[in-house]
């Protein structure tokens, strides 16, 4: 059945699709936005949002366990359900859907198919659009382990809507994931087990911020299998059983599966010419995909971060209102809330010889070099690094193993961005006390 004609239909309302559906109509072009489960997309209802809203309640108990003063809190876990129930809205978007009509959008719940150049299929109607945008983010990747889907696992979905703790979790990969919610139900009173098939978690990370990490989950009494391959799964009683190809085994109430992400691909696209890699759609520098066709967020494969997926939705919106737009990626800032945090932004040394940049690094351990880790608690921690491309005198990196670590390195990104030399960076005067007062430091060190 025929349907609707519109100006643009977007593909996906997650993060990036909803940047792009609430702005569309302030060019003048009638949108439809098709979501086949909730308005907000994973973000909101199963990973940032529900991650972060847990991970706060026990770092409060260890900020207050490690200040001068304070007498440690407990938790009241029915509380904490309560509150990140109302963060994701008791998974209930029938507000933000009115929210897009009222502004003149329609919405679709369906699944979408592309029929063909500006023709989408929505349920048993198909609509036209001038313009697609393809926004449809990424599922949990799940390993193929013999014996894994009888035996029965969590991903992200499950491990942040739990209304219950499990006396004890293996978590498959020591990535962002593992490692958050790992160390949040570790905090929780659950026993925890990160198997991780590399020798540290975060792999992709400097080898210290690593290191440090390792530290960190080991304090919190985390238990941490590196170079560890689960080769079968089997299921005894209410126990699942991960037995690992080096040998031995893992045993838990439940399995938890953070291997990574992979990209929803709506059907059709190819017909239109649009390459898809096994990563994702592949897209130029204005998140092109094919004539007519755009790509933003996770479903490109290019960072899969909230904040690329927003970013790049702003490159296509000024695509097409006639602008000159061109991504950039390089100042990138990613964050691991742990606690510590991590937080990077640009390259690591590594990476950055592997493009023959003459690369130059500096490590500083923040406690021995600045007042406030000091300050801001006793027995501190802190680490940070920068990496510098010698010939041209400017920063192409930096990481940071430390409280509030996701505020801070944005000087670093902000400093990548722009390129800022770093002669005007040493002579850039930072609040004292401040954790930023590090970069100083760090800068000052470098040859």
């Amino acid at each position: 059945m025929s349907g609707e004609r519109y100006d643009a239909v977007v593909i996906g309302a997650g993060p990036a699709g909803e940047v792009a559906a609430s702005r569309l109509p302030k060019l003048g072009l009638r949108t439809a936005l098709v979501e086949r489960e909730l308005v907000g997309g994973e973000c909101a209802y199963w990973a940032c949002i529900p991650s972060k809203t847990l991970l706060r309640a026990p770092e409060v108990r260890s900020e207050a366990r490690r200040a001068a003063g304070v007498e440690e809190p407990g938790h009241e876990w029915s509380d904490l359900v309560e509150y990140r129930d109302f963060m994701i809205r008791d998974l209930d978007d029938s507000k933000q859907v009115a929210g897009y009509r009222e502004d003149g959008v329609d919405v679709y719940r369906a699944e979408a198919r592309v029929t063909g150049p500006g023709r989408v299929q929505v349920g048993d109607e198909t609509i036209e659009a001038e313009r697609i945008i393809v926004a449809t983010g990424s599922a949990s990747a799940v390993p193929s382990i013999d014996g894994l889907e009888e035996a029965g696992y969590w991903t992200n979905r499950e491990a942040t809507t739990l209304k219950e703790l499990p006396r004890s979790v293996a978590v498959l990969g020591g990535g962002p994931v593992g490692v958050e919610l790992g160390q949040f139900m570790r905090r929780m009173g659950v026993d925890v087990t990160i198997v991780e098939k590399h020798d540290r978690p975060l792999a992709r990370e400097e080898a210290a911020v690593g290191e440090l990490l390792k530290r960190a989950l080991a304090e919190d009494g985390v238990t941490l299998r590196l170079g560890g391959e689960v080769g079968r799964v089997t299921r005894e009683g209410d126990e699942r059983v991960l037995h690992l190809r080096e040998g031995g085994e893992v045993r838990a109430e439940r399995i938890l599966v953070a291997v990574g992400r992979e990209p929803r691909i709506p059907d059709g696209l190819e017909d239109l010419g649009v390459e898809v890699e096994e990563r994702g759609i592949r897209v130029d520098e204005r998140c092109r995909a094919a004539e007519g066709v755009w790509a933003v967020g996770d479903v490109t494969g290019v960072m899969p971060f909230t904040h690329v997926g927003k970013y790049q939705a702003r490159i296509v919106l000024a695509d097409i209102a006639g602008e000159d737009p061109h991504a950039d990626y390089s100042a990138v800032p990613r964050v691991v809330f742990s606690d510590p945090e991590v937080a990077a932004v640009g390259m690591t040394a590594d990476a950055a010889r592997e493009e023959g940049i003459d690369a130059a690094t500096a490590e500083l351990d923040l406690p021995e070099s600045i007042s406030r880790p000091w300050m801001y608690e006793r027995d501190p921690r802190g680490s940070l690094g920068v990496v510098a491309d010698r010939e041209r005198g400017v920063l192409v990196g930096a990481w940071a193993v430390a409280p509030l670590a996701s505020e801070w390195i944005h000087y670093a990104a902000l400093a990548i961005k722009t390129a800022t030399p770093i002669a005007v960076l040493r002579d850039t005067v930072a609040q004292f006390p401040s954790y930023t007062e590090g970069y100083l430091n760090a800068l000052e060190q470098l040859d």
